[in-house]
């Protein structure tokens, strides 16, 4: 079997080698803090201070002695350094503050349509389509592999992507990675109807379609 501009055939061997240790330590996408996740704050030396707090609605958190600080849109590490610089010289000399997310409920992705189970699942560090799709359960008998829609929002402008499960199964293409506030939709749509002239003279194969909404 030859080789392709994708595809390199290894000859006479018989079985997929095992992955390397440095294949099994995928870096982690950074885990945001958003409106009404629940996080544990522990500030070392001063259980008074040390809780479980909810992030309300604007995003905010509020603590003795320091009042109001904005969590929205922070890493745990990133919080954790605002809460020690609220902290330091007034209240607690040299704090050392650990925060952890004990619960979100802001990093979601929505999938709809032609999947068995639509609805609100959890963004994990290394979600893609393939695994967000099994996540609700995978596709319904007939659904549409060919059509297949992420909607996101990228620097407030609205975008979408067309995107083939069958031709990502095959290789085609890479499986491409799932963010919190994505919209995930399987099956025929009026997003999926908006690429209706573009498939007609450039059928889904090689690459997905990626477009900004108007």
């Amino acid at each position: 079997m030859e080789s392709s501009a994708r595809l390199t055939v290894i000859q006479n061997n018989g079985e997929l080698p095992a992955p390397e240790r440095a294949d099994l330590t995928v870096a982690d996408r950074p885990s945001l803090i958003g409106p009404l996740d629940t996080i544990e704050v522990d500030v070392f030396n001063v259980a008074e201070l040390s809780r479980e707090i909810q992030v309300d609605a604007s995003g905010r958190i509020s603590m003795p002695l320091i009042g109001t600080i904005d969590a929205r849109g922070k890493t745990a590490d990133e919080l954790a350094r605002a809460v020690e610089a609220a902290l330091r010289g007034r209240y607690v000399r040299n704090p050392e503050v650990t925060i952890n997310i004990k619960n979100s409920v802001s990093q979601v992705v929505t999938i709809d349509g032609q999947v068995v189970e639509p609805g609100l699942y959890p963004v994990t560090n290394q979600m893609t389509l393939l695994r967000a799709v099994a996540s609700a359960k995978g596709m319904t008998e007939f659904a549409r592999q060919e059509d297949v829609v992420i909607l996101r929002t990228v620097n407030g402008r609205k975008m979408a992507g067309l995107y083939n499960i069958a031709a990502i199964r095959g290789g085609a293409y890479d499986d491409p990675p799932i963010y919190a506030n994505d919209v995930i939709v399987v099956g025929d749509s009026p997003q999926r109807r908006l690429f209706r002239d573009f498939v007609s003279v450039a059928p889904l194969l090689a690459a997905p379609l990626i477009a900004i909404l108007q």
